[in-house]
């Protein structure tokens, strides 16, 4: 590979599996990828997204979605080519085909090799990564953004993810971790760094006009994935309601729920807006009255570093939230604390107190770049010789008959 223009290094290649796909709704990988991107112009990225899954699809009678061939993804200051990606495509569920994940990680490295890279370093956020790792042995960082060994799952698949996650904490050179939460339990059992998340504060501070979508009147907003491992959403039903001939409690972000939950919340009240563009979503918290976290308080969103915390922050409207982990902290006086059982009753008494933009947006937040400063250093380090135990030779590794066994989950 050619030298880095600005940073004298030779050009790395990564290699990032995504548990979410590179779309117009920006999480924490989007971000620090971005930042990476435009800060070294060496770098050269494959962002693997989630694998689609036609037969479930059918099976849960949605319109069966593939995968698509490695795509050139635009990015604004990087020139194309730099940024590449990838969904590759599970065709049986593991129950059926014990070597699924195998062939994903083989396919992955086909697509690797076709592009001309021999020494990637691999960058695994989502569990089932192991299987890439195992496989190539390419120098590798675990970025643990979510606990998921706390979350509700099938005794199966609990069981699967104990396994990759034993998997990527032994043999990863690095592991990154977003929240002091899993600081604390990851950091128990070997070396880990901090990276948090943050925001793109001069871009949420840029005044916006009202989004044509949001309902006149004052409005109490959510914005994330409505999603039942974290959202409380008999809370939702209740705050929907005491907001009745007031005003409305709006959700804004990708809603994967099943069509019962989601009648239950539009017939109390519920606005739900869908997944926005991340160019779109300062307009929706610069005009709400107060934004809201009816977050549901569990180990699974005790491990959170929720991104929202500090794009609310950064527009500095008030806040109600239930006591999880991030807002329960944070010392910000426009942040109010409540139990369940007090949340709606503080939603309502919060939205006509509000004071409109750009009031209160004046406080210090942490901005991405100072993150992607941060991963900058543990790429180097991973770049500079910190590589993998030799793949398939530890602990939780393949079988003798190549397989990771069938565990009975998708």
């Amino acid at each position: 590979m050619t030298a880095g223009a600005a940073t004298g290094r030779p050009g790395t290649d990564l290699v990032v599996l995504s548990l979410e796909p590179w779309d117009r709704v920006w999480r924490r990988n989007q971000h620090l990828v971005a930042g990476l991107l435009r800060t070294d112009p060496a770098l050269r990225v494959l962002f693997v997204e989630p694998a689609a899954d036609p037969l479930h699809d059918l099976v849960s009678r949605r319109r069966p979605r593939w995968g698509r061939r490695p795509r050139t993804v635009s990015l604004d200051g990087v020139p194309d080519g730099r940024l590449r990606a990838y969904r590759p495509t599970k065709l049986l569920p593991r129950r059926w085909d014990r070597a699924a994940d195998r062939r994903l990680a083989r396919r992955i490295r086909r697509v690797v090799a076709g592009s001309g890279s021999t020494d990637p370093l691999l960058w695994v956020n989502d569990p089932g990564g192991a299987a890439v790792l195992t496989l190539t042995g390419w120098p590798a960082l675990y970025d643990v953004t979510d606990d998921w060994l706390e979350a509700e799952r099938t005794p199966a698949e609990h069981d699967r993810l104990v396994r990759d996650e034993a998997l990527l904490m032994a043999r990863c050179a690095e592991v990154v971790v977003c929240s002091p939460g899993l600081q604390a339990t990851k950091g128990a059992r070997r070396d880990v760094t901090l990276v948090p998340n943050a925001v793109d504060v001069a871009d949420y501070r840029r005044p916006r006009p009202r989004p044509s979508d949001l309902p006149p009147g004052p409005v109490a907003v959510y914005v994330g994935t409505v999603h039942r491992d974290r959202m409380d959403l008999d809370l939702c039903v209740a705050t929907a309601r005491a907001l009745a001939g007031r005003g409305h409690l709006v959700l804004v972000g990708p809603a994967p729920l099943d069509p019962a939950d989601r009648t239950r919340l539009v017939r109390a009240g519920v606005v739900l807006l869908g997944a926005k563009d991340r160019t779109e979503v300062p307009g929706y918290l610069q005009h709400a009255d107060a934004l809201v976290v009816p977050h549901l308080v569990t180990p699974f969103t005790e491990s959170l570093d929720p991104i929202k915390l500090y794009e609310y922050r950064a527009v500095g409207r008030p806040v109600v939230s239930t006591p999880v982990a991030g807002f329960r902290d944070s010392g910000d006086p426009r942040v109010i604390v409540a139990s369940p059982a007090a949340f709606p009753a503080a939603v309502a008494d919060a939205i006509p107190a509000a004071a409109p933009f750009p009031a209160g947006a004046d406080g210090e937040v942490d901005d991405w770049q100072d993150r992607v400063v941060r991963m900058r250093g543990v790429l180097d380090r991973l770049a500079g010789g910190g590589g993998a135990v030799g793949a398939g030779d530890a602990a939780g590794g393949e079988a003798e008959d190549g397989t990771r066994g069938g565990d009975g989950t998708r």
